[in-house]
């Protein structure tokens, strides 16, 4: 049973070469392939919750993971606390979550248009035109959608509670 889920979670977490063909393939079947990426460091509610709405809005759910080295850049040298491997695991492991790829560059520019996803995600904090990749799915005749945050919950508030106990 053990090497099944180990076989299961890894088919899901792919190169982007190999996402771009599955996607591809999901397309040509008349699926609609929904895309949103972050750190996700912290598996929390929120996550949850926001990668839930992003899957009902479509057939297959892709995540564009940042990479440690990305997560560094953006959020200083002590994050991210699980290492991207981890986190990808995690991503995996949800039922909903069709999908896992990890970027190394600070945005998902490159992977949203490279796999041009059907429906665009991102959180409501972000007007959609701010959204990185909006024009291009817009453009390709997609959908960009904004989905409300759970309120409460952020690895970052995760992270400083537990440092205000040690």
């Amino acid at each position: 049973m053990k090497r099944e889920t180990e076989k299961i979670l890894l088919g899901k977490i792919l190169d982007l070469t190999s996402l771009k063909s599955l996607v591809k393939a999901w397309q040509a079947e008349g699926k609609k392939v929904v895309f949103t990426n972050g750190v996700f460091d912290l598996l929390h509610i929120g996550h949850l919750t926001y990668m839930a709405k992003a899957a009902e809005l479509g057939d297959k759910l892709v995540i564009g993971l940042n990479a440690d080295s990305s997560v560094k850049r953006i959020k200083g040298d002590d994050r991210p606390v699980n290492d991207q491997n981890n986190r990808a695991a995690l991503l995996a492991a949800l039922f909903f979550v069709d999908a896992v790829t990890i970027f190394e560059e600070d945005t998902p520019f490159n992977l949203i248009s490279g796999l041009m996803p059907d429906i665009l995600v991102k959180g409501a904090d972000y007007s959609v035109e701010n959204i990185v990749g909006a024009k291009d799915v817009l453009a390709n005749g997609g959908e960009v959608k904004t989905i409300d945050f759970v309120d409460g919950y952020s690895s970052t508030s995760i992270i400083n509670k537990i440092r205000s106990r040690t």
